[in-house]
């Protein structure tokens, strides 16, 4: 059996609301094993021997079948998710700042966001490329207003793209 993360893009947010008993309940349902919810933000892992792509969809028509959204997660696995939190190549505990992993499930919209982000970052902004993701540094209190954040807010990277603080990340693992 292969371990899952599942991010749920814009949940909690905006009218949207996933509990996350109701999440895990959700999960169960479709037949997943070891399903365990993390915070408050549509964080869900467990076990399924399935492959990755049917599983995605799967997963997103339970979401609007059981939510009334509609839904879009990006999936991966839990060793994927661990040698990209290890793989970030910025000080994580750099004062006044947070570390940011934006996940991808298409590497075109990553590229896109990548060569938009390199002209747009501000000064005290620091963006690189890892494995199906871009690492995202930013101050503390602008993690909505710079320039990539406002970038990466944009409706089209809606259903491609999720970002998560990097101490989220570890309590998924």
């Amino acid at each position: 059996m292969t371990r899952y993360v599942a991010l749920l893009r814009g949940v909690n947010v905006g009218g949207i609301t996933v509990r996350s008993a109701d999440l895990a309940a959700m999960a169960r349902d479709l037949g997943l094993a070891d399903v365990r919810t993390v915070l408050a933000s549509g964080n869900l892992t467990f076990s399924a021997d399935e492959a990755p792509g049917p599983l995605q969809a799967r997963i997103e028509a339970g979401l609007r079948d059981t939510f009334g959204y509609d839904a879009w997660i990006v999936l991966t696995t839990a060793d994927h998710l661990d040698a990209v939190v290890a793989a970030y190549p910025f000080d994580p505990e750099r004062d006044g700042h947070h570390p940011y992993v934006l996940f991808g499930s298409d590497p075109a919209v990553l590229d896109e966001i990548e060569e938009a982000a390199g002209s747009l970052r501000g000064a005290d902004e620091q963006v690189a490329r890892g494995d199906g993701v871009l690492y995202w540094e930013c101050p503390k209190g602008s993690s909505t207003t710079t320039p990539v954040a406002k970038l990466v807010a944009k409706p089209r990277y809606k259903s491609t793209t999720t970002n998560r603080n990097l101490r989220t990340l570890r309590k998924l693992l």
